[in-house]
């Protein structure tokens, strides 16, 4: 197979299974494809590596979602070898600072072989990815660490991986009585100052991290970990930090592949890590990590087989780190105000008229995907085109990820609405979330953010205080008359009267049910006081009543209750069984005909609502 293939080559029946999901039949097709190239040797300066068996081939991806695919020998064991090399890194890095790490190994490509014995102009290895960083690194744990070091190194591979790893010793001890090379290294290190303890002490360490035992399917996983900006997508576990994913993988990228690394950058575009033993570790940023094993080496040290599986993935999908695609106007699914999509509250007249006469008063912004700092942006510049709001909703339910550099776009966006006035309302996003920590952290001066669960909730408070400071009020305790209901709008005074007679006067307490899905409907009532709302047995909220609005109506259409009523306060209703209520509408037939002709108005008044909000999503 070549770099500039349109789809990997594949025999029919490697694709025979339907029910295989298409990244598994894609795997499968490479493990198919490239089993019988027999290229390259297994390498033998390390007399114990010489013994593993070149048919081996074993593929493995993890997303970040924790799925893990497997093809071949993606359970067989191998020694982790110089793959250990950015995990240490990222440890060092974590353990001591940064400043501590970047003072003694660099970060520049060196363009030589992985075990060369070249220091750069300041005397200290090229980067953490050659022998010469990698010994300086295991040195640093190691001064960190004393006698725990290795076992510090274990257990955060562990980590990586999901598992604890066992240890190769015969490798180890292959590698300690042939390895005079990294000890030539180690010692021109020591006399450079790079590190401070005894060669023999921090080759112990290096040599045994080297001796790790992974499979292809651990690669993978701890791939993916660094992927997800440090979490095991598998066990959940934060490994390391942010800030040490993202410098681990710069210095892959630019020499995690040795002196094969700006070419790998070149036809493949992710970062990797290759390992003597077999194996290589891709890790695309914020969407998969790679892992292969197969014995048989090209004359850079990386892994034949595992180079095509890299190369056939990245260009059959396109999943070049350089040929990205995404598009910052996919991050509204939804831009409208309450003029044109209001809350599920059903308001009383002089609500209604307030409301009306300030329909871009509350503007809300449903968000999807990443906020990154170009969405953030593309989100900023929509609300600037615009009248400026009294109030901003933006939605997160669908957000699934925040970026450092888009919260802080997001917090400097929120000071800026702060200085106009403009309060600003986050729905879809939990207190107990780091995400919202993030956001508290960044926003903490500022007075004017809110937040709501529920973006209805959102919505109805928004115009809630749109109400309030256009001179209305709303009393969740004044008590409202049957002649105020708009179900019984036309009827006579007499003909309310005696319809009020055939009314029970209930009391319901906060949180109480009132009325229950698939329950039969016996009754209609009238909501005198309080504020209850309707749900589907899903628990989306269809509507919010307050005083002088009806519910169980649908009883004279329907003999079962399709919804829930639940009291958000404490609340009254009149309430009139449906016998009663069609004895009363047989012998009035002017009422009865008022009563259906308000109740079609009302049902479609519903649906108006409800294909607007259909054909504002299907717009945006």
């Amino acid at each position: 197979m070549t770099t500039d293939h349109k789809r990997p080559i594949r025999n029919p029946q490697h694709w025979a299974s339907a029910a295989m999901p298409p990244l598994q039949r894609f795997l499968a097709a490479c493990h198919a494809d490239f089993g019988p190239d027999h290229d390259g040797t297994v390498a033998n300066y390390i007399p114990e590596l010489g013994k593993a068996d070149p048919v081996h081939f074993g593929i493995s991806l993890a997303a970040l979602d924790g799925h893990v695919y497997e093809v071949g020998d993606s359970r067989v064991p191998f020694t982790i070898q110089s793959m250990s090399k950015p995990f240490v890194f990222a440890l060092a890095l974590d353990t001591l600072g940064s400043d501590a790490v970047e003072q003694v190994i660099g970060v520049e490509p060196s363009g030589d072989p992985f075990n060369s014995i070249r220091l750069n102009a300041n005397n200290h290895p090229f980067n953490a990815m050659v022998n010469a960083g990698a010994i300086a690194c295991s040195g640093l744990i190691l001064k960190a660490r004393g006698a725990d070091a290795f076992e510090s190194i274990r257990d955060a591979l562990g980590r990586f991986a999901g598992r604890r790893l066992d240890v190769d010793d015969a490798v180890f001890a292959s590698e300690a009585a042939t390895g005079d090379r990294n000890r030539a290294i180690a010692y021109l290190l020591r006399t450079s100052h790079v590190i401070k303890e005894p060669v023999e002490d921090v080759l112990a360490v290096y040599f045994r991290q080297c001796a790790v035992l992974v499979t292809a399917r651990d690669c993978a996983v701890m791939a993916a970990t660094l992927a997800n900006r440090g979490v095991n997508p598998v066990t959940g576990e934060q490994v390391v930090t942010p800030y040490a994913v993202s410098r681990t993988l710069s210095v892959m990228t630019s020499s995690g592949m040795y002196d094969f690394a700006g070419e790998w950058i070149y036809r493949v575009g992710i970062p990797a890590k290759s390992g003597v033993g077999g194996g290589i570790l891709a890790s695309l940023p914020a969407r998969l990590g790679l892992g292969s094993y197969s014995p048989r080496l090209d004359s850079h040290g990386n892994s034949v087989r595992g180079i095509k599986v890299c190369e056939a993935l990245s260009a059959h999908y396109g999943l070049h780190m350089l040929n990205r695609s995404d598009d910052a106007r996919a991050s509204i699914i939804a831009d409208y105000d309450i003029g044109a999509n209001p809350s599920r509250r059903s308001r009383r007249a002089q609500e209604r008229k307030i409301l009306a006469a300030h329909p871009d008063a509350v503007r809300v912004l449903e968000l999807v995907g990443t906020l990154s700092f170009s969405n953030v942006d593309y989100v900023s510049r929509q609300l600037a085109g615009r009248a400026r709001p009294q109030f901003v909703i933006f939605d997160l339910h669908r957000v699934n990820a925040m970026t450092q550099a888009g919260l802080r776009l997001l917090a400097e966006l929120f000071h800026e609405l702060a200085d106009f006035h403009v309060t600003v309302v986050l729905s879809g996003i939990r207190r107990s979330s780091p995400e919202w920590q993030e956001i508290t952290a960044r926003t903490g001066d500022i007075r004017n953010v809110r937040d709501f669960y529920l973006l209805d909730t959102a919505i109805e408070w928004a115009e809630d205080q749109i109400v309030y400071r256009h001179g209305g009020a709303i009393d969740f305790l004044e008590t409202t008359e049957l002649a105020e209901q708009p179900l019984l709008a036309g009827l006579t005074e007499g003909e309310r009267d005696e319809l009020a007679a055939l009314a029970t006067i209930r009391q319901y307490r906060q949180g109480e049910r009132i009325l229950s899905a698939g329950d039969a409907a016996t009754s209609l009532f009238f909501l005198r006081s309080g504020v209850v709302h309707v749900t589907l047995p899903d628990g989306i909220r269809l509507a919010t009543l307050t005083a002088g609005q009806c519910f169980g109506e649908m009883a004279l259409l329907e003999p079962v209750r399709s919804a829930d009523v639940v009291a958000d306060f404490s609340a009254s209703a009149f309430e009139i069984t449906l016998p009663d209520f069609e004895r009363f509408r047989s012998s009035h037939p002017h009422a009865g005909a008022c009563i259906m002709r308000n109740l079609a108005r009302l049902l479609a008044d519903r649906l108006t609502v409800a294909n607007a909000r259909l054909n504002l999503l299907a717009a945006d």
